[in-house]
């Protein structure tokens, strides 16, 4: 028998219905307005909080790739219920959400965590991730006949980061789109937030990882899903990618309507 992870957060963080959850994302794509066209994308950084608080954000990125013919896609995510020292790349078949099933690439699973110290195969980290999960509609919504390779980091660290990056560029191909979620700062005033979130895109503007993980590890700013961003940013670099552009940027507050503890978001492209 396959297994299939379920989907833990629908009706939490986006629509339980199919019809009501399809109708949301097609509405949010749709009104997402990224300005430019970018060529050879090789991956998106898209925020992970419920689709009426991120939702607006994480469109423009998928917004960019309706009609692309992506094979797999490496979605990278932090861990925000489990601590463990490595990498976990999901060891079942498949995940599912209210829109279907849809399978992993288990041959890249496999050439991902061959002679890997820290990247392994395993269901650390996927019990009940959001960051995940909530990536998935989107592109079931904006892409066809896909397969998926879903990692969650339990340690952000040097040393998992960067080998991640050396794995992926080492197994990934022309055919694989990266999806980094991640959301920025966590409770601070939006004029608070504002100031530590443009921290974190200068570094992906200036496509200075390095820069960025020191400074998420000295707290000058904050990203929970930062060492995927990282990661990401690494594996570009080593295959001859190496331009950014943030699309979008926001914070909670714009929701709510509440500005003095916000979770900022952000949308951006590598391509």
């Amino acid at each position: 028998m396959k297994q299939v992870r379920k989907p833990a957060v629908a009706g939490y963080f986006y629509p339980s219905e199919p019809d009501k959850l399809r109708r949301q994302v097609e509405s949010l794509i749709s009104s997402a307005k990224p300005s430019g066209s970018y060529k050879n994308i090789f991956g998106i950084i898209s925020p992970h909080a419920g689709y009426i608080y991120s939702g607006k954000t994480a469109a423009y990125g998928f917004k960019l790739l309706k009609e692309s013919s992506y094979k797999t896609v490496v979605i990278i995510s932090p861990s925000h219920r489990e601590y463990f020292p490595g990498v976990s790349v999901y060891n079942g078949d498949s995940y599912e959400t209210p829109l279907g099933i849809v399978d992993l690439n288990i041959t890249m699973a496999e050439k991902l965590t061959s002679n890997s110290r820290v990247v392994f195969r395993g269901i650390e980290g996927h019990r009940d991730e959001h960051a995940v999960e909530v990536q998935i509609p989107f592109l079931q919504t904006v892409l066809r006949d896909f397969t998926i390779v879903p990692i969650v980091l339990g340690d952000q660290g040097d040393m998992f980061v960067y080998e991640l990056a050396d794995k992926l560029a080492e197994t990934i191909n022309d055919e694989t789109l990266i999806v980094t979620s991640s959301d920025l700062s966590h409770y601070y005033s939006s004029e608070a937030a504002d100031r530590l979130d443009s921290v974190v895109e200068k570094h992906i503007l200036e496509f200075d990882y390095e820069g960025l993980q020191n400074d998420l590890k000295m707290r000058t700013c904050e990203a929970c899903g930062g060492g995927g961003i990282v990661s990401m940013m690494k594996t570009a670099s080593l295959l001859n990618k190496n331009r950014a552009s943030v699309l979008n940027r926001s914070d909670s507050g714009d929701t709510t309507g509440d500005h003095r503890e916000v979770v900022g978001y952000m949308s951006a492209v590598i391509y």
